[in-house]
């Protein structure tokens, strides 16, 4: 296998573990969480939960982004982030910084600290507005799923 082949491999490896995650937890997961009773179980099983995640996360998105910019070095094609047709490379690299700046920066610096107060505080909300963003970061991951499917394997708009 080649090096190019080699590192697709790893990258949509990566992808799958790492959407995927994100669409259990978003699809499963944070509704299960909000028909807890108590707001002591939906914090102590989201914990456990979470800490597991969220390393599967970080070694899945840190796979993804070394991949993925390794591919476009082999291929030298930086030059496909000037123009507009290849949009989807644009979206996984968005998609990409939003998770890799929450993983690695928001969450263990802020956002930790900040949901187990919003939860103590408010379970209820901090439930419900922890599956909002999960649906709109699950919602721009596919997007940018399915753009660079299409885009890969030369479907663009207007084109193909």
């Amino acid at each position: 296998m080649n090096e190019f082949a080699f590192a697709r491999v790893l990258h949509v490896l990566g992808v799958v573990l790492w959407i995927g995650g994100v669409a259990m937890v978003t699809t499963v997961l944070l509704p299960t969480i909000s028909k807890m009773r108590s707001a002591e179980e939906r914090t102590d099983f989201f914990g456990r939960i979470e800490r597991r995640f969220a390393a599967q996360a970080r070694f899945t998105t840190l796979l993804v982004g070394l991949s993925g910019f390794y591919m476009v070095h082999l291929l030298d094609a930086w030059g496909r982030f000037t123009e507009l047709r290849f949009w989807w490379m644009h979206a996984m690299v968005l998609v990409w910084l939003i998770f890799t700046l929450v993983l690695f920066i928001a969450e263990p610096l802020v956002l930790r600290k900040k949901i187990q107060k919003s939860v103590a505080d408010n379970a209820e909300n901090s439930v419900s507005s922890a599956q909002r963003m999960h649906w709109i970061l699950l919602s721009l991951s596919l997007v940018a799923v399915a753009g660079a499917v299409a885009g890969s394997h030369g479907w663009m708009p207007g084109g193909n």
